[in-house]
């Protein structure tokens, strides 16, 4: 009788660490799937960011093209009345 409880309670353990070892291994796994993820994720907020960062480029220097623009014709005009102020004063 005690063999048999002997013999009981090493299978139960044997099967034990059995479970163990599978766990192990199914945790692992996910912690591979998980770290995978994770990767990914990483790699698609990067290329966002990416492209996030070229469209402020591009409008930054859209900006600066109106600005310079905007300036010139300032200029324009400015030279314009001066013109034109000159030629009032030169009418009185």
């Amino acid at each position: 009788m005690r063999k048999f409880v002997l013999a009981a309670a090493i299978a139960t353990s044997a099967l034990g660490l059995a479970a163990c070892g599978e766990t192990a291994d199914a945790v692992g796994e996910t912690g591979d799937a998980m770290a995978a993820d994770a990767e990914s994720i990483a790699e698609d907020a990067t290329a966002v960011a990416e492209e996030g960062a070229e469209a402020v480029e591009g409008a930054a220097a859209e900006a600066g093209e109106a600005v310079e623009g905007a300036a010139e014709a300032t200029g324009e005009a400015a030279e314009a009345a001066a013109v034109e102020a000159e030629a009032m004063v030169e009418g009185e």
